[in-house]
């Protein structure tokens, strides 16, 4: 049987591609189970620093397969079993993970998007939530992170009129970190990728946690957290090499230690 996540690493960057093109990589439990264990595979191998997911073919992914779809079939429990995994992994993840969006991303697609880190899209693809227009309501996480992303307001919008935007217009909505030409956008998702990757990796992890826990936290709670993991931090082998540098006027060079 083929499989329908790829998996591969290079240059301490972890891909993982959704790869059924044939469908627009459109969602199945399989897909979903093994898109779950590869974001696990990432995180636990030490040679990866940063994960790029994104989509084989003309497309990064058209959501929910619906030939797979029964009248009988409870989708909250569908959800449960197939979907919140997927999003856990991916927001709970402590290396970064950057959504190379090279194509149409709709439904589940885009909500899957919005757990990533960061969001790179070519100029001229489309996104849409689309939940709407078959009468379901966003899900794979999309409630909890698009009003953050872009504001209650700007959410509503996108999800209760099911419209779809381009890449640039979805800068101008702060939904992506940047649109970028499809000729280049391969190289810049790269790019992009390889500078997280020089970065302290451990201290990422404590930045990524310390600014998912800010939302649930009063100010006391956060200044709490910022002494246990500037505790942390501070113990690294990256921080006491990037000291050492600094005091002898080098750039420093980051480790993942």
């Amino acid at each position: 049987m083929n499989s329908e996540v790829e998996y591969t690493v290079a240059s301490s960057v972890a891909t993982v591609t959704l790869a059924r093109p044939e469908r627009l990589n459109a969602l199945t439990s399989t897909l979903l189970n093994e898109l779950a264990d590869s974001i696990e595979e990432a995180n636990q191998d030490e040679a990866v620093r940063v994960i790029v997911l994104t989509g084989k073919g003309r497309g990064f992914c058209a959501g929910q397969d619906l030939k797979t779809v029964s009248p009988e079939m409870d989708h909250g429990d569908y959800l449960k079993s197939y979907y919140h995994p997927v999003v856990r992994a991916l927001a709970g993840s402590k290396k970064p993970i950057i959504a190379a969006i090279n194509g149409v991303a709709a439904g589940a697609g885009l909500s899957l998007t919005l757990a990533c880190d960061f969001r790179i899209v070519q100029e001229d693809a489309k996104l849409s939530l689309g939940f709407i227009n078959i009468g379901l309501v966003p899900d794979a996480g999309a409630p909890y992170f698009l009003p953050r992303l872009i504001g209650s307001a700007k959410a509503l919008e996108l999800a209760l009129l099911g419209d779809t935007i381009t890449g640039k217009q979805a800068v101008e909505f702060q939904l992506v970190t940047k649109a970028v030409a499809a000729d280049r956008f391969e190289e810049e998702v790269m790019d992009f990728a390889q500078q997280l990757a020089a970065r302290p990796t451990k201290v990422i992890a404590y930045i990524k946690q310390l600014q998912s826990a800010s939302f649930e936290s009063t100010l006391d709670d956060m200044l709490a957290q910022e002494i246990i993991y500037q505790s942390r931090a501070g113990k690294t082998e990256d921080h006491q090499r990037a000291v050492q540098a600094f005091l002898e006027k080098k750039p420093p060079v980051f480790t993942g230690r």
